[in-house]
């Protein structure tokens, strides 16, 4: 599991803005450590976020992504006191999920 994301939601005049700071190496494969060996591939291929109960996005990346990703969007809908809350999952797996509240 990687380390927490940090999530932040506000809503404004019926529309509520998301935005995402992920942890994540996000490795392509195609890097060498110093003795030459390719770095494995680690990255995240999929992301959801779900206000409620609802899904809202859903993506899928590649290894072409940064390095501990940002991702912002806005949506119709939501209120203060909404949960969101965000899942990533990467090419090993290994998955995250956090919550956070709309102000």
């Amino acid at each position: 599991m990687g380390k927490p994301m940090k999530i932040r939601a506000a809503s404004k005049d019926g529309v509520t803005e998301i935005k995402v700071l992920m942890n994540h190496e996000m490795e392509t494969g195609q890097r060498k450590d110093a003795s030459g060996a390719t770095i494995p591939a680690w990255f995240i291929n999929q992301v959801t976020a779900k206000l409620g109960d609802r899904t809202v996005l859903q993506a899928q990346w590649g290894p072409s992504i940064s390095k501990n990703p940002f991702l912002a969007f806005r949506i119709k809908g939501g209120k203060a006191g909404d949960t969101v809350t965000v899942t990533w999952v990467d090419n090993t797996g290994d998955t995250r999920t956090d919550e956070a509240t709309v102000t």
